[in-house]
């Protein structure tokens, strides 16, 4: 998957920082290979590339993925290196909840748009609370499963952090079931998971799920 990021999202500053007032800017920091890839998208999708309304649209296409695709070039677990021991005597659960997140089926590239609680219970040591939130961001902003992306953000503080116990939920809309196919709205997807203590201790597991809320196991 690195290799197709190198390939199709170049680090190029211009790309992530130019505006669509300035065009030509924009289309010369998209590689030709990604425009031509959107406006055949187009033509199969039944339009036409080159009417007026769509002249620009690969090159912002292409810019978009690019900022869709960021987590790519990023280590979430690199987040997690700066740790506090100084908690006064704090043994309880972390909780972060209901945190916004955007990301991208791997099977139809449809949104996925939902919020993820995050919670662990610290051994010794706890870390900075907006490191969490970019954690999952650094898992979300790739191409996605809502399963695989639960467990990542889970292991990912388990390794790293060393804590008693880590609980994940995750709740999301998928764009591919909303906008396409059965087009059923208003329906969300719940995945968890639960290692350590909130897995192995039943009344652990529930003070966890109490304290995200709306989630009974």
């Amino acid at each position: 998957m690195n290799i197709m990021h190198s390939a199709f999202f170049p680090d190029d500053a211009n790309a992530s920082e130019a505006n669509d007032g300035h065009d030509e800017a924009v289309r010369e920091s998209v590689p030709e290979a990604v425009q031509e890839a959107v406006r055949t998208l187009l033509r199969w999708a039944g339009d036409d590339p080159d009417r007026e309304g769509l002249l620009d649209t690969p090159a912002r296409v292409g810019r978009a993925w690019k900022e869709y695709g960021r987590g790519y070039g990023e280590d979430p677990a690199l987040h997690l290196g700066r740790t506090f021991d100084e908690v006064g005597g704090y043994d309880e659960i972390v909780l972060l909840r209901d945190i916004p997140f955007h990301s991208h089926c791997e099977h139809h590239l449809a949104p996925i748009t939902g919020t993820a609680s995050i919670a662990y219970l610290p051994r010794n040591r706890v870390v900075g609370i907006s490191k969490l939130a970019r954690v999952l961001n650094g898992f979300a902003q790739r191409l996605q499963i809502q399963e695989r992306l639960t467990a990542q953000i889970a292991d990912c503080i388990w390794d790293n952090l060393d804590p008693l116990g880590v609980a994940v939920v995750v709740k999301a809309s998928h764009g591919c079931m909303t906008g396409r196919g059965v087009r059923t709205h208003g329906v969300d997807m719940v995945t968890s998971k639960m290692l350590g203590c909130f897995r192995e201790d039943a009344g652990r597991r529930r003070e966890v799920l109490d304290l995200i809320g709306g989630h009974r196991g």
